[in-house]
């Protein structure tokens, strides 16, 4: 295995965590869980408030300026927990001070901004972590390996759905929620991760049409949408989108019909195997709702799991699972929903990189 950098096999791995709301809260637990291997050594935030209660829950350094800590932290690792529109330049100044960095889900709202990310981190020979903490359930990995193993034959149509709920008093409580430049709408926010099952599961798309439409909520983005696709191996699918369902979250699903299998995983967030069916079977298809799980909450319980393979690569030991170029395969997919939507045209993969 080759790296660029010198793995580190003599203490734990240290981390930096910037940004310490809603979503920073499970990347903290995750962390815990790998306190064998793993310690948060420093923690940021513009809301001086909250850096200190992360500080007070971890015992890092608490700092309210990034380039402060950046100039003092001994982090290997600097994980990036801010709005969504901040992550480019904050990833770009990490790298410059040689450190590796991790970023939440969407690595950027804008195209040309994750592109750079991309760059700088090269160009620094560090490493770019992006969350897809989602292809670590139980049921999404059991639905990748039937695919890499043919089970579903030529596939011939997939269907994604996200009938979720935001009230009103969830975008107004960050001031960047919901706007353009800083955080995107439902596909580039909330259903991040079901966009990057359409790739990561079925192959590269060659082809999309969208409508996006703003219905119920006071926001600059989309709190509702459809997408219609086809794959570059002839498949067809849609997604349907929206943070308006009554009265909570309903469903989050994908369904695969193929030459050979049809499969669905429901629930409120892919944690249900609803149908699980085969022209020829295979050992552990009678275990196979074992893989469901019970949830509260649609973020699942991949966090610890995608931060496992993390220390593996620190360590040397493991490729990672999603890098920069694996965040940009989502992102390019959110990106041209937006352009065909706009532009009322249907848009052609990949974009100009």
């Amino acid at each position: 295995m080759q790296t660029f950098f010198k793995p580190v096999t003599d203490r734990k791995i240290r981390f930096a965590v910037v940004g310490c709301g809603r979503i920073a809260q499970n990347h903290l637990s995750a962390l815990k869980q790998h306190a064998d291997r793993a310690e948060i050594v420093d923690v940021c935030d513009v809301v001086l408030d909250r850096a200190g209660a992360a500080g007070n829950l971890t015992g890092g350094r608490v700092w309210t300026e990034m380039d402060e800590m950046l100039a003092n932290t001994t982090a290997d690792v600097v994980v990036l927990t801010t709005p969504s529109g901040l992550h480019a330049e904050q990833a770009i100044r990490v790298a410059a001070s040689g450190r590796h960095v991790l970023s939440e889900k969407p690595m950027a709202t804008r195209w040309q901004d994750a592109l750079r990310m991309v760059k700088a981190c090269d160009e620094a020979k560090v490493r770019l972590f992006v969350v897809k903490q989602n292809r670590r359930n139980a049921t999404l990995q059991m639905l990748k390996r039937a695919v890499e193993a043919g089970r579903f034959g030529r596939i011939y149509m997939v269907n994604v759905n996200v009938f979720w709920t935001r009230p009103q008093d969830y975008y107004d409580a960050a001031s960047w929620r919901g706007k353009w430049e800083f955080d995107g709408g439902a596909f580039m926010n909330q259903a991040s991760h079901y966009v990057d099952l359409l790739d990561w599961l079925i192959g590269p798309v060659e082809s999309l049409q969208a409508y996006t439409a703003t219905l119920a909520r006071k926001i600059e983005a989309e709190d509702t949408g459809v997408m219609s696709l086809r794959w570059r191996n002839g498949a067809l699918g849609s997604m349907n989108v929206t943070m308006l369902t009554y009265p909570k979250n309903l469903e989050g699903s994908i369904t695969i019909l193929g030459e050979k299998g049809t499969a669905r995983i429901g629930g409120v967030a892919v944690n249900e195997v609803q149908h699980w069916e085969f022209e020829t079977p295979a050992e552990g298809d009678d275990l196979v709702h074992q893989a469901s799980y019970e949830t509260t909450s649609v973020y699942g319980f991949g966090h610890p799991l995608y931060y496992d393979n993390v220390l593996q690569v620190m360590r040397g030991e493991a490729e990672p699972e999603t890098d920069g170029r694996a965040g940009l395969k989502s992102l390019e997919l959110i990106i041209a929903t937006y352009m065909s939507a706009r532009d009322g045209k249907r848009i052609s993969l990949p974009l100009e990189y």
